[in-house]
């Protein structure tokens, strides 16, 4: 069969094709790194940082007490969760079809 014979040409096309695919891949993973840079927003460049006022502080620290009331809330919630509750197995024999059949009668 010469179909399955190896010669120069087969690794010649095999090693042409393997190469192929291995530049396209690097190409598309720049032409998306390229695209994704593009799309990304764009902030506009300030040196002086703002001052703060007395009202920009009272509601960072109303944001703090909602936070702490937040996470109070969840301490509280997930520590009542975990309460010890007893609890019983029971398993009862019951006879099925499954148990005629399984038994051999």
């Amino acid at each position: 069969m010469t179909l399955l014979s190896i010669t120069g040409q087969t690794w010649l096309i095999t090693g042409l094709g393997f190469g192929l695919v291995l530049v396209l891949l690097f190409v598309f993973v720049y032409i998306m790194k390229l695209l994704g840079w593009i799309m990304q927003p764009r902030k506009a460049k300030t040196d002086a940082q703002p001052v703060q006022t007395e009202t920009e502080s009272e509601t960072t620290k109303a944001d703090d007490a909602t936070k702490a009331a937040i996470a109070y809330a969840l301490h509280l919630y997930y520590n009542s969760l975990h309460d010890s509750v007893e609890t019983h197995l029971t398993i009862k024999h019951h006879a099925t079809a499954w148990h005629i059949i399984s038994s051999g009668k």
